[in-house]
């Protein structure tokens, strides 16, 4: 019968526990110094012993006299050169090892900081990716629900009941897409008169003629168009925070039509996107230490960890950080510098943002949510 047996197991590594990363090497260069001037501080006592021995050994020469007095005396001279060579190569080494030891830190604080902010620009660049790519969405959204059959209806028609089958078939829609707070409608003044949860929201006969969202709309020359208005406290949904994106209704869903009115999207701005940067994938230590943001092209915050909404980011020194599309910069601090890791909106398809993912990591946790006016 044949035996089979099992291949040997050559090459097989096993994974070890010790750390491997920056702070280790640092401290291993600095317990390689210590170690270093431990050993020179013994080798300079010893050779402080040997001059003694040496001056003692010349004194019993000089004692002795005659030829076995100048014979020990030789002795000692030899002692004494050998004591004096020592010590020029214990400072040399002392010298040297300073400064290979201090290049080492140097260039690994370098290496450390150039992998964490290239590590901390990914981070920023994967979140806003994912933010333009699902807004893309909600810009398709808007001009697909501004051809629906109801909407033109209520503007070409609007009676109670039209408004009332309008606002029916709105609150379906909301039923499937849930990103929404609502969807209003909007006629040629800016009057709302239908939305798609008038039981949470009563925005019916409001007007929002001076809305971004209603004159962005109204200023396009199509409805294959869209209309925005950035991250703002809606009224029309209870001072909640939206991005609202429209789109011009026009006679028949005929995108080249006569324009009957506008259709907004209200879109759940803080569900997306502070659930991206809360998420953003770091350890807990980190996440101490870190503040992950998302601004507009004005540098006021729209997203933030630190939750410090429509602020402008006090990044004025370090403006060139935000002309690249993918880059990072340091802060020196007292003793809190920060790491800064950026990335502009990429786009996907044909829409973009032009938002900056931002991700601030300082060295310890002394007011990691708190950033340097530099």
């Amino acid at each position: 019968m044949q035996t089979l047996r099992a291949p040997a197991l050559t090459g097989t590594k096993v994974q070890s526990s010790r750390r491997v990363d920056s702070e280790r090497i640092t401290e291993l260069a600095v317990a390689m110094e210590a170690r270093l001037n431990a050993a020179i501080a013994r080798i300079s006592d010893l050779n402080g012993q040997t001059k003694i021995i040496s001056v003692n050994a010349k004194m019993e020469a000089a004692r002795a006299g005659g030829n076995a007095g100048a014979a020990f005396g030789v002795v000692a001279q030899s002692i004494q050169q050998v004591s004096a060579e020592t010590a020029r190569v214990a400072q040399h080494l002392a010298t040297d090892s300073r400064s290979v030891c201090t290049e080492l830190r140097e260039v690994n604080t370098e290496l450390a900081t150039r992998v964490k902010g290239e590590r901390l620009s990914d981070l920023a660049l994967m979140n806003i990716d994912v933010i333009d790519r699902n807004l893309y969405e909600r810009s398709c959204d808007c001009r697909w629900w501004a051809t629906d059959r109801s909407v033109v209806d209520v503007l070409a028609d609007p009676t109670p009941e039209s408004a009332g089958y309008c606002s029916m078939r709105l609150g379906q829609i909301l039923d499937s897409y849930t990103v929404y707070f609502d969807i209003v409608v909007s006629d040629l003044t800016g009057r709302v008169i239908a939305n798609g949860r008038p039981e949470h929201f009563a925005s019916a006969g409001s007007r929002q003629n001076s809305a971004g969202w209603f004159t962005s709309a109204m200023s396009k020359a199509s409805g294959t168009e869209f209309g925005f208005e950035s991250v703002h406290r809606s009224e029309l949904v209870n001072g909640e925070r939206v991005l609202a994106y429209s789109c011009t209704v026009r006679e028949q869903g005929d995108v080249n039509g006569r324009v009957l009115g506008v259709l907004a999207v209200l879109f759940r701005w803080d569900a997306l996107a502070q659930t991206i940067v809360r998420n953003t994938p770091l350890t807990d230590r980190e996440k101490e230490l870190t503040r992950v943001c998302i601004v507009d092209s004005h540098r006021r915050i729209l997203a933030d960890t630190a939750e410090c909404f429509l602020e402008v980011l006090p990044l004025t020194g370090v403006g060139p950080l935000l002309l690249g599309a993918r880059n990072y910069a340091v802060i020196d601090g007292e003793a809190d510098g920060a790491v800064i890791g950026h990335a502009r909106a990429p786009g996907f398809e044909t829409y973009s943002t032009g938002w900056h993912s931002l991700i601030i990591q300082r060295s310890s946790a002394k007011a990691a949510m708190n950033l340097p006016a530099v």
